[in-house]
């Protein structure tokens, strides 16, 4: 299988970019099938590139025939959980009906290997956490309610058509490759960590704090930020998995390290890492927002011979900081850690 062509809808994205990546440096050719509309076409750097959306069936059709790909992994979708609520309709024909047309491209092709872009968001607010696959699914918004109706249209065309699948469902991606090739850049910006950096970098005036009275160690919300780089060797390795001819135990696998970490404490260490303060405000809890979301990744382990190889929080951060400098570009001179590659 190693060698075969991979076709990475949302392979200009973050996420998808460094699957990509991951692909590359396992001797595979992925093929990034990406409509741009909020991925970046400087992030394709490791395969062909085919400009198209996931509703064009006809679109699909032309790349599954030019690139003849061995399995798909699907990314493409939109994830602003705000902007799903005030916009659900964009969401279910994006992320469902772009889904079932590139399903329905896929059988039409005799491709039946998909590794799915899942989410923690299917969880809702859990009663408990660390979390195991063993929760019940309830999410509380469109963004979570059309990843899980995916993940249930892949078990039924696992039944129906023989289809193998997996889905994928993780907590907070962060960080970014090492070397700076890519990295998170996202319009608008929503995640803690580049937010925090940009805050750091002078970038905005301050970080705002939803929320100082929740029912952990230190009042703020606890997350599991697993390094962008783990999620993309966990889905090669699932990718492996389901080529080698299994895949039905793998529709909703947690992939998180375990380990959370509070608001203040993802500060503190973005405050060790830059050597910069991280100006604070206070602000309202959001509504919707748990205490804390830890993945249970036992699963995981034992199905893929996964598990986190960066867990820790500084070092994620500092992988994150070498690309904030590169990519945008604006810390202010003098900086000790001044930018030293251009993207």
């Amino acid at each position: 299988m190693t060698g075969a062509t991979i076709l990475v809808t949302g392979g200009a994205g973050y996420v998808g970019s460094h699957a990509c990546l991951a692909l590359r440096q396992a001797g595979y050719t992925p093929v990034v099938y990406d409509n741009l509309f909020r991925g970046h076409r400087w992030a394709v750097r490791f395969g062909p590139f085919e400009e198209g959306d996931i509703l064009d069936g006809r679109r699909l059709a032309e790349a599954f025939a030019r690139h003849r790909p061995a399995a798909v992994l699907h990314f493409a979708a939109l994830t602003f959980v705000g902007e799903s609520v005030a916009d659900p309709a964009l969401y279910y024909r994006t992320n469902v009906v772009g889904a079932l047309t590139l399903l329905e491209a896929m059988k039409a092709a005799g491709v039946r290997d998909i590794v799915f872009s899942s989410t923690a968001a299917v969880y809702g607010t859990p009663a408990a956490s660390p979390i195991p696959e063993t929760a019940p699914l309830a999410p509380i918004n469109p963004y979570g309610t059309t990843k899980l109706m995916i993940e249930r249209a892949l078990a039924d065309y696992v039944a129906a058509y023989g289809f193998r699948a997996a889905a994928l469902r993780y907590f907070n991606a962060a960080g970014a490759d090492p070397e700076g090739l890519i990295g998170e850049d996202h319009d608008p910006e929503s995640h803690l960590i580049p937010l925090v950096l940009d805050a750091a970098a002078g970038l905005r005036d301050s970080i705002a704090v939803f929320g100082d009275d929740y029912p952990t160690a230190d009042g703020t919300c606890v997350r599991d930020y697993i390094h962008v780089l783990d999620l993309a060797d966990a889905h090669v390795r699932a990718l492996e998995r389901l080529t080698g001819g299994s895949g039905a135990d793998l529709l909703g696998v947690n992939l998180g390290t375990g380990q959370g970490a509070s608001v203040r404490e993802v500060i503190a260490a973005a405050q060790r890492v830059t050597g910069r303060p991280v100006p604070v405000k206070r602000a309202a809890r959001r509504a919707g927002d748990p205490p804390a979301l830890v993945a249970d990744p036992t699963r995981a382990k034992s199905l893929l011979g996964w598990s986190a190889e960066r867990p820790s929080l500084d070092g994620l951060i500092r992988d994150a900081w070498t690309w904030h400098r590169s990519h945008f570009g604006r810390v202010p001179s003098g900086d000790a850690a001044s930018p030293t590659r251009a993207v």
